[in-house]
């Protein structure tokens, strides 16, 4: 948090410290959907940054996930918007992650619900921003945003943008929202659009991009895999630990820095399923796969192939650290069969 203040140079380095201190003691973080593939990391990130009070983790579910047990949590539903409205004021919330949603194959499977709960709970949080009750405001986007006329290699941050998806038609209706409320009224709201998300933390929470994770448990118990994408179907993807690297530190970066209020665009390495299987043999010679496409290919054949994220390199320092091999590797050193 130090480099923040830097910008103050009539400030001596204790008097920094001190309202370094400060700053931390007066941040108070809720994540809504801390339950989930993101949210649990980036709790556990952003108590290891402002301790373990400051960062107040929520879900629907009434327990707290284990790896959370550390710190305050609460019962929140993102629908309940005088309950979530109650609790961010009474609380005195200063930031909002709110990563709540329903994911690309589990939102096709039920449209209306998805809907609401991707756009009335990001409505929900925009207006307390817009009310002063609310600093600052993280929410995600997606490559599902891009559609099947989106160029596919070194897809642009700004290009053609059709999505054929419920999750991807909301994603990108969210980013309009989320610029307006920026230009119209103010509100500090910083976005990213993720690629697939690799962990070995938590479950898979329905996503097209979710083969990536389960392959992995699959190499190690029984040994063999069946794919729901062709071979040939390239993707971008991103270990977690490059994108909760990404989100906290877009959401430090200096005001200034953030040029883009809908979403940036962001990318770690790209490969394909057989690409990937290849990747894990080298470890488990043994391992094999087999291709079942199902109703996800299309939605996968509607993706970009690749991702332009010189935008985030250059407004705010974002650098990849994992590239297939290092993800693979640390994926098959953590999952536990």
């Amino acid at each position: 948090m130090l480099k923040i203040y830097l910008r103050y140079t009539h400030l001596d380095k204790k008097e920094r410290l001190n309202l370094c201190q400060i700053y931390i003691h007066m941040k108070k973080v809720l994540v809504i959907g801390a339950g989930g593939q993101i949210g649990t990391e980036l709790v556990l990130e952003l108590r290891k940054r402002f301790g373990n009070q400051s960062t107040i983790a929520s879900d629907i579910k009434d327990e707290c996930p284990k790896l959370l047990t550390e710190g305050p949590f609460v019962q929140l539903d993102i629908m309940d918007k005088e309950g979530v409205r109650k609790f961010i004021i009474d609380q005195n919330v200063t930031e909002v992650y709110l990563l709540a949603a329903l994911l690309s194959a589990t939102a096709e499977k039920n449209p209306d619900f998805a809907w609401k709960l991707n756009m009335e709970g990001l409505f929900t949080i925009l207006d307390l921003a817009k009310e002063g009750y609310l600093k600052k405001i993280f929410w995600p986007s997606s490559i599902a945003v891009f559609g099947p006329t989106t160029p596919r290699e070194r897809t642009p941050q700004y290009t053609i943008m059709e999505p054929t998806t419920v999750y991807g038609i909301s994603k990108q209706a969210g980013e309009r929202w989320c610029e307006y409320y920026a230009n119209k009224h103010g509100v500090d709201i910083r976005s990213i659009r993720y690629p697939g998300l690799i962990s070995y933390t938590s479950a898979p929470g329905g996503g097209t991009t979710d083969y990536a994770v389960d392959i992995f448990y699959k190499a190690k118990n029984p040994g063999h895999f069946e794919c729901f994408l062709k071979e040939d179907t390239r993707l971008p993807m991103m270990y977690m630990d490059d994108a909760i690297r990404a989100t906290v530190d877009l959401m430090e970066a200096p005001a200034e820095n953030i040029k883009i209020r809908s979403s940036y665009n962001l990318s770690g390495c790209d490969f394909t399923p057989a690409e990937l299987a290849s990747e894990i043999k080298k470890h488990i010679p043994t391992f094999s796969i087999v291709y079942k496409p199902d109703f996800r290919q299309a939605i996968a054949d509607s993706w970009p192939d690749s991702i332009d994220d010189s935008h985030a390199q250059q407004d705010w320092g974002w650098k990849t650290n994992f590239d297939t091999e290092k993800m693979v590797s640390e994926m098959l050193e953590n999952v536990v069969a």
